[in-house]
């Protein structure tokens, strides 16, 4: 296992890691992704471990804590070969101050978290979402007082605009506060919005990324073909609204490139869809989901070999999408202001 640097900060973390949403299947939405307990999570951390995936990303809100118990059992015996990554900010509660990223909320959904897990500290803790009502410079210095209790090692940040990750760093800056090392993004083929503002942002600025999703969804799993049903057993019955958009001209241009590249190479869609996010710049580590061993073998086999420059240049030119204003206006002065890919 390749373990790449997570941004400016001097911890490596490897370059695929696993994601918890399957585990526990609370409620209808998070059923939909899978329902693993704890001895079938065990059983996939072993072969995680085994393979060298030793980073697990949890948030509080998955199967309302549930994820992270789980977790935290799978872990036990173990917590020193392992680095754990979580998240908060969305409502966990019903009162008013159960949500978002106020010193109050953070550091109760810290102790908590560190309560379901099982654990005196979490190596990586990010903000799941942006809370424009709490100061950014209330949110940081939260941070600076868990570091300095050993409750954290490092922060980063999920779903951020670039400006929003621009303020926090500036403000980090400003008062030598600690700086988001990580920005866990939605980045896939069919999803290439991260490459606009925050890909150069994250080169810049030394952020990390940490992909969720990489699958696009579910969309990539090379269950879907131009004019096939969707399969029986998908959780895009259930979840496709809740998901990134894509249109369906764009999946099915994406995934015809991909089927071609599978014939010269001899690997699977997904296996081709992680292999190409692994060779983009900024990219830390991608979290690989898996419903069960089978699934989490072969994302395995997503490493330990490389697309080539010309397989990876018609995977670029069939998800390439019209770019919003300004970002297509930048692209034709790229004499001065060149692409970051």
């Amino acid at each position: 296992m390749e373990y790449r640097q997570l941004g400016g900060s001097g911890f490596k973390v490897p370059a695929l890691s696993l994601g918890t949403g399957t585990f526990g299947g609370g409620g209808d939405f998070f059923k939909a992704w899978g329902s693993t307990d704890a001895e079938g999570a065990r059983r996939l951390l072993d072969i995680c471990i085994d393979a060298g995936v030793t980073m697990f990303d949890s948030a509080d809100i998955y199967s309302s804590g549930l994820a992270e118990e789980i977790l935290g059992k799978a872990i036990a015996g173990r917590r020193d070969r392992v680095v754990i990554s979580t998240k908060a900010t969305f409502r966990s509660g019903p009162g008013p101050n159960d949500v978002g990223s106020s010193r109050f909320h953070l550091t109760d959904a810290v102790d908590e978290a560190l309560k379901r897990l099982g654990t005196d500290y979490i190596d990586l803790f990010q903000l799941h979402g942006f809370d424009a009502l709490t100061p950014v410079e209330e949110v940081l210095q939260t941070f600076d007082d868990l570091i300095r209790a050993g409750k954290i090692r490092y922060i980063g940040v999920s779903n951020f605009s670039g400006w929003h990750l621009a303020k926090s760093l500036a403000a980090s800056d400003r008062y030598g506060l600690p700086r988001y090392v990580a920005h866990q993004a939605y980045y896939s083929l069919i999803g290439r919005d991260y490459e606009w503002e925050l890909m150069p942002l994250g080169l810049d600025q030394k952020v990390g990324a940490v992909v969720w999703s990489p699958l696009g969804w579910g969309r990539l799993t090379g269950k879907l073909r131009r004019g096939a049903p969707l399969p029986e057993r998908s959780r895009l019955h259930q979840t496709a609204a809740d998901g990134p958009p894509v249109s369906d001209e764009l999946l099915y241009r994406v995934v015809d490139a991909i089927d071609a590249i599978a014939g010269e190479t001899g690997k699977s869609v997904p296996q081709i869809a992680l292999n190409w996010l692994l060779q983009r710049p900024t990219v830390a580590s991608v979290i690989i989901g898996a419903r069960d061993e089978a699934q989490l073998h072969e994302n395995l086999g997503a490493i330990g070999w490389s697309l080539t420059p010309e397989q990876i240049a018609r995977l670029d030119e069939a998800s390439t999408v019209t770019l919003p204003y300004p970002y297509w206006h930048q692209r034709g002065f790229a004499e001065r202001n060149p692409p970051p890919v």
